[in-house]
Parts: structure tokens; C-alpha cells; sequence
């Protein structure tokens, strides 16, 4: 019986000869499955990689642990994370996404959802762990792969990596009895912490979201009211904009100056102007006063929803307001350019494009707000370069296409 188990168990040289002998083909393999993930992976926000052969001494002494089932029958028994790589997101929604990705790009053997089972009294790293099969051109004739060879790709928030790095350097590395309460407290409350504090930060990232959509559906509504202003054979329209979706995101708490930014915005895109209107000013109006930076949102916010009452006036003075709170706010320029123009005042509203522009070049619509206003003041070739610079950035719609057909024949350019 000694002598089978004798025979099992490798000579610790000549694994490690075969183990250097592979290590070239498998730092090949790990590139070649991170730059496949790198490639395949899209979130809102970019990951960090980490990547690892493991070093032949961890490799020897799990191997002496665990002991394969081809222990001793193969030149380089293998284990689940000889190669392995480390995907780590910023946020707990994040999670989901890559391992869907994953599952749709690689050849999957198990997927294991390490800390999922523990008690809300025990402590612990959770981790996705997802085992992978090598890629088909490593598995030829010509290539020596270690048998059964697999690539294991945990997934995990930031926060959850660092418990891990932690725990391990604290737990697994040291001396740690069990059964000694106090350290055991001391471990689960922190990592109590950290698990709040990853659902704590989804949570403002579900806040922001929400906001976003919100912004982007008033900011596209009230584009959509100026370039109505803007052409002559569309008349000044009342209609109230429909309702974004709010379903997916979370509940905020009432009371905060950014949940009646929030409110405000809402009701702002579901037509309740007159709300909209007075819990900005309700904003502006608080003790003590926001700081220069909330102002300069705040009288922008303001001023497009009196610009969606067709009250121009009070939009203007609100966007210059804006201006004045804070002289970087390159698209408060270009908000006050925009009521100047509906005010037929495009000399002065050049003036505050090219404010906008000074600030941030990589306008396409404020070229080609500047391109209209030059066309009203009958300086055509100003405005065909404005709107040759915006279709160097990208524009082109109708509104665009139409306005160079008409600068073509003022100047008496002949098209190709």
C-alpha cells in the first residue's frame, strides 16, 4: 500500500522540469483567452484584468493536496486554476453582464458561485468562478497541451477583490485559529462593510442612471423645440413631451437637493412644467445657497423649462445666469446662442456660440447653430465653413443637408 502511494506521488524535480517546460505554452494560452475577452467584453464602465500562471511551488503543493485523478499517469497533472484570470467590475450589476458575455464567447465546463451558500453569519470572498475550455487552435497536433487543461475566469466588484486579497493574505497565509471569536467578528463585520458598501455604491450608480435618462430625454426634447423654431414651415408647437422610463431604476429618498433635481427633471419630461419650474425654484432659493456649480445647473435646468413654455425672455436670463455661476459651462453658452437666435438677435447669439466653442471645440451642433445664424445675416460663406466644421464631426442630418443645398445656390456653387 506504501509503495502504490509511493508511486503516485511525483518527484518533486522532475515536475518541476515538465512544469517549465510548459510554462511558455501556457503564458501563450492566458494571453490569447484575455485578449479574446478584452475584445468581447462591453460595460459602461471598463474593467481591470488579472492574469496568472500559477507558480510551480503553489502548484506543487495543491497538487499534493487535492491530488488528481491523473496524478502521476500525466507528465503535468492539471488543476482548475493553473491558468488564471481575474475580471474585475466597478459595480454588483456589472457581474451579470460579464458572466452572460463569457457564456456567450467561450466553451464553458462550470460555473461556480463561490460564497453564494454562506449564512448572513459567516464571513467570506464571494467570486464567480467560471472554468473554460482552450482555445481550439491550442488543442492541435502540433501543439503539447497538458490533458484536461482548463482556464478558470473569476468575476468580481473591486471591493470583493480586495476582501479576497486580503482574507487570503490574513486567513490562508497566517496562523488563524477558527475558534478564535474575537478575529472571527472582526473579519465578518468588515466584510459586512464591504458587501454594504458594493450594494451602497449600486445604488447611486442606479441614481445616476436614472438622472441620465431623465437629462437625455429633456436635453433631447429641448433640441428637438429649437430646431422646430428654426424652420420656417413648422409652427410653435405646445405639445407635451411623453414620460422616460423609470421602471429599472431605484428608489431615492425624498429631501436631498439631487432628489428634487430628480423630481423636477421628471416632471419637466412629462409636461408638469409649472412643477418643474417651481422646485427649481425652490432650489435656487435654499438656505444656505448651493455652491457656484449647483447654481449654474440649476438656472440651465430652469431656463429650459421656461423654454419649453415658450416663455423666451425668462429662458435667457436663466442661461446667462448660468453662465455667470460658472464660465466653463460650455452648453449654457450655447443654450443662451439658441434663445438669441429664436429672438432673431444672431449677431449677439454668434457671440455666445463661439463662447461654447472657445470652451469646447467638438461641437458639431453648435457649428451648425452659428452656420444658421450666419445665413440669417446673409454672411453665406461664414456659414458654409461652420457647417463644413460640423460635418467634420460628424453631422449630417436633414436639417444640415438642407441648409447646404441652400448656402450652394446663395453662392453659386455647382455640386459634384
Amino acid at each position: 500500500m506504501t509503495q502504490s502511494n509511493n508511486r503516485l506521488l511525483p518527484h518533486k524535480d522532475e515536475l518541476k522540469e515538465s512544469y517549465e517546460f510548459y510554462r511558455p505554452v501556457l503564458t501563450a494560452i492566458l494571453f490569447t483567452i484575455e485578449q479574446k475577452l478584452k475584445k468581447n467584453l462591453s460595460l459602461p464602465s471598463k474593467p481591470t484584468f488579472k492574469t496568472r500562471v500559477k507558480d510551480f511551488n503553489s502548484y506543487y503543493r495543491k497538487l499534493l493536496r487535492v491530488r488528481p485523478p491523473a496524478l502521476g499517469e500525466e507528465r503535468l497533472p492539471s488543476l482548475t486554476d493553473l491558468l488564471g484570470i481575474r475580471v474585475i467590475c466597478a459595480f454588483l450589476e456589472d457581474l451579470a453582464s460579464v458572466e452572460k458575455q463569457i457564456v456567450e464567447n467561450f466553451d464553458i465546463k462550470e460555473i461556480e458561485r463561490k460564497g453564494a451558500d454562506r449564512t448572513f453569519r459567516e464571513f467570506g470572498y464571494e467570486s464567480i468562478h467560471i472554468l473554460v475550455d482552450i482555445p481550439e487552435e491550442f488543442r492541435s497536433e502540433k501543439v503539447d497541451v497538458p490533458k484536461n487543461l482548463v482556464c478558470e475566469i473569476q468575476i468580481r466588484t473591486i471591493l470583493q477583490d480586495a476582501w479576497a486579497e486580503v482574507e487570503h493574505e490574513l486567513v490562508y497565509k497566517s496562523e488563524f485559529s477558527p475558534f478564535d471569536l474575537p478575529l472571527r467578528r472582526k473579519l465578518a463585520s468588515m466584510n459586512a462593510s464591504l458587501s454594504l458598501a458594493d450594494i451602497v455604491f449600486q445604488e447611486i450608480r442606479d441614481y445616476q442612471n436614472k438622472l441620465n435618462r431623465e437629462l437625455d430625454f429633456r436635453r433631447g426634447s429641448f433640441y428637438e423645440q429649437a430646431d422646430n423654431l428654426s424652420r420656417d414651415t413648422i409652427e410653435l408647437s405646445n405639445t407635451k413631451p411623453g414620460a422616460a422610463n423609470l421602471e429599472t431604476a431605484s428608489p431615492y429618498v425624498h429631501g436631498t437637493i439631487d432628489d428634487m433635481i430628480l423630481e423636477a427633471i421628471h416632471a419637466h419630461n412629462t409636461g408638469d412644467l409649472s412643477t418643474a419650474v417651481h422646485i427649481y425654484t425652490q432650489i435656487l432659493n435654499a438656505e444656505p445657497a448651493p455652491n457656484t456649480i449647483v447654481l449654474s445647473v440649476i438656472y440651465k435646468h430652469r431656463g429650459m423649462a421656461y423654454f419649453a413654455q415658450n416663455n423666451f425672455e425668462s429662458a435667457l436670463s436663466d442661461f446667462i445666469k448660468s453662465t455667470e455661476s460658472d464660465d466653463k459651462n460650455f452648453r449654457s453658452y450655447y443654450y443662451v446662442g439658441i434663445v438669441l437666435s429664436v429672438l432673431n438677435d444672431h449677431r449677439k447669439a454668434i457671440q455666445y456660440f463661439e463662447k461654447s466653442l472657445e470652451i469646447n471645440e467638438y461641437q458639431s451642433h453648435v457649428y451648425y447653430r452659428k452656420a444658421l445664424a450666419n445665413y440669417h445675416l446673409g454672411d453665406y460663406t461664414s456659414a458654409m465653413s461652420d457647417l463644413t466644421k460640423a460635418s467634420q464631426l460628424g453631422l449630417s442630418d436633414e436639417d444640415c443637408k438642407k441648409l447646404q443645398e441652400t448656402l450652394v445656390s446663395k453662392l453659386g456653387m455647382g455640386m459634384n
